[in-house]
């Protein structure tokens, strides 16, 4: 079988991930603080978080997301500014905030990239921007978005930016403080290669949020109040011990040092797909076809086959994808493939040469297309 749908979820998981976890269930409980604090340190000094209070562990990428919106201390008239190819765990409650007053601007595409940055630029200029929260990298055409560039446009205008990292934590390098973010939120069951039910959110130590912390007075209703602290473990849920022994584990053996390769051969591997693909009639890649500004990924329609037929004819033939909307409707609405979705593929660090040859075979014979 050839698994090749890494941006949904990764699999298999690593032996050492797999060995951390089941160790995890049979440790003695009066041990677990201690455990706990250095599988969180483990964690926190692989972002590059010096302070490891500034790491809330969360059940997933989409709880962090939702924290970091939901608990700054929004304002009617205030604005946050979003890409058009946004995940629905950071559309959802940005859209949200609609109901308080707040403005919520879309960033659109631009011809060559996944975010317009002259665009956002305007918007920041016009004022009254709060927040700018992006994706790194879109989950469904594995196109990087510029979210450096844009982090340090949001500081040039007084806005914090917020980075969802899910698409690309366990790939790319991410120190928090190098790269100035004000939030970094991360899911660990992607590249991080770690189980599921555990992932992060980073705040700076500036960010000033609303409630969050036991020694906040929180606000009665019809009051505002904010505190200069961030979300705990009661605003977030309890975390998953045996998940984070296996993230604890990951980060280890993924290694900062190994990434960039991983990443190349991945990227290698996926572009032996897109270029079988280009080769075939009624095939439309999506996104940019710059291999290294994109991650392990590629997304496609056919003119006469719609994704879940493709991805059935796929799976008969032991090639495991995706298809759909993959949770982006808002992405797939700037793609034009609102209606039927699209095929993803996408690699990961364990995909071999024997799975991708598979899935090029399978391509390539597909009669629906």
């Amino acid at each position: 079988m050839a698994y090749l749908n890494h941006a949904g979820t990764s699999w298999p998981k690593p032996a050492p991930v797999q060995a951390a976890v089941g160790e995890a269930m049979g440790a003695s409980p009066k041990l677990w603080p201690e455990t706990f604090a250095e599988q969180h340190a483990r964690v926190a000094r692989y972002f590059g978080v010096r302070d490891t209070t500034r790491l809330l562990l969360t059940p997933g990428c989409t709880s962090a997301l939702t924290l970091a919106v939901c608990e700054l201390p929004w304002n009617s008239g205030d604005r946050i500014l979003i890409s058009a190819m946004e995940h629905h765990a950071l559309a959802r409650p940005v859209l949200a905030l609609r109901k308080l007053g707040v403005e919520v601007e879309v960033i659109p595409r631009a011809s060559q990239t996944a975010l317009d940055l002259d665009r956002l630029r305007s918007e920041l200029k016009r004022g009254r921007v709060k927040l700018v929260a992006l994706s790194a990298a879109s989950n469904v055409t594995g196109e990087l978005l510029p979210f450096e560039t844009a982090a340090r446009l949001a500081h040039e205008y007084g806005a914090l930016i917020l980075v969802d990292g899910a698409q690309v934590a366990g790939w790319l390098p991410i120190d928090v403080d190098r790269l100035g973010l004000d939030f970094f939120a991360f899911a660990g069951h992607k590249g991080l290669q770690a189980p599921w039910g555990i992932g992060g959110l980073f705040v700076a130590e500036h960010v000033t949020m609303v409630g969050g912390s036991v020694a906040c007075d929180l606000p009665l209703p019809g009051q505002s109040a904010a505190c200069s602290s961030m979300p705990g473990y009661c605003d977030a849920g309890s975390v998953d011990r045996l998940a984070l022994a296996g993230l604890a584990a990951s980060v280890h053996w993924l290694g900062a040092e190994a990434q960039a390769s991983r990443l190349f051969v991945a990227r290698e591997q996926i572009e032996r797909i897109a270029l079988t693909l280009e080769a075939l009639p009624g095939i439309r890649l999506l996104g940019s076809r710059d291999t290294l500004t994109r991650m392990p990924t590629v997304a496609f329609t056919a003119t006469n086959s719609t994704p879940t037929e493709i991805e059935t004819a796929l799976r008969k033939r032991g090639v495991i994808v995706a298809a759909g909307l993959q949770c982006a409707p808002m992405a797939h609405a700037s793609l034009q493939t609102q209606r039927t979705g699209a095929v993803r593929i996408s690699a990961g660090p364990s995909t071999g040469a024997d799975e991708m040859e598979r899935a090029v075979g399978a391509v390539a014979e597909l009669e629906c297309l």
